[in-house]
């Protein structure tokens, strides 16, 4: 018998002001629901079965925990971009270009 992992999903709920909140999350025949209604309101699905894992332990509402903050944000920003949005305030213009070439006087004698 070989001991198969099933297949698993979560959905994040993001109000734009606080961490994520763990909406959805289940096992078999309720992660292919969950991905189905992702698709049918045209959500961005990503993939990664370590990250799921990880947060499949959290309890229902409950919000992403901290160390997690920079990997879902750069999730979600990807989303956004897929989708052609941006947060609130910010502007895609480039940083000015600066000068990075060494002054003498930071070289080594």
């Amino acid at each position: 018998m070989i001991d198969k992992n099933p297949r698993q999903a979560i959905a994040l709920s993001y109000d734009g002001q606080q961490a994520p909140i763990l909406s959805a999350k289940g096992d078999d025949e309720l992660a292919e629901a969950i991905l189905a209604i992702a698709r049918e309101h045209e959500v961005p699905i990503y993939e990664n079965a370590e990250l799921v894992r990880l947060l499949a332990r959290m309890e229902l509402g409950e919000r992403i925990p901290e160390a997690l903050y920079l990997t879902i944000a750069e999730i979600i920003a990807f989303a956004w971009q897929l989708r052609g949005k941006v947060p609130e305030g910010f502007t895609d213009t480039p940083a000015p270009e600066r000068d990075i070439t060494p002054s003498q006087h930071y070289l080594p004698p």
